[in-house]
């Protein structure tokens, strides 16, 4: 069985942002040289998250309008992680709602996705180096 490890880097300008890394973890899958197996694909920080859903605009919006009512960024003394000094409690909520990471099976070397399904990263604490971790396994 082959291994193979790559790291995104992503510097986001807002605090909240969507990013669909698809095309990457494609790009990683076809130097993997991994035909068969799993891929998995993690935000590396606890303020992202990674998640598999459909390429809409009008859901991303949702998405932004639903975390924010779920878990709003103001006032932040409403969070007790805020009091250590932090100001991203929200961001800590909204990511375990949105999920760590996902697991795409490799077939004949392409991602097995069912139709509409592309590969998201959540920023919810942004402004700053933030890393993703694809990690492939297989033959």
């Amino acid at each position: 069985m082959k291994s193979y490890r790559k790291e995104l880097v992503f510097n986001t300008k807002k605090r909240f942002e969507l990013i669909n890394i698809t095309d990457q973890v494609e790009a990683a899958l076809r130097e993997s040289g991994i035909k068969e197996g799993l891929c998995l694909v993690n935000a590396m920080h606890i303020t992202a998250s990674v998640f598999i859903n459909d390429h809409e605009s009008g859901l991303w919006q949702d998405y932004q309008d639903w975390l924010e009512k779920l878990a709003p960024h103001a006032p932040i003394a409403q969070y007790r992680h805020n009091l250590t000094g932090e100001d991203n409690g929200d961001a800590h909520l909204k990511r375990q709602i949105m999920g760590r990471e996902v697991v795409v099976a490799v077939t004949d070397g392409r991602l097995d996705f069912g139709p509409w399904e592309q590969i998201f990263y959540g920023e919810f604490d942004g402004g700053r180096r933030k890393r993703v971790l694809i990690k492939i396994i297989g033959e």
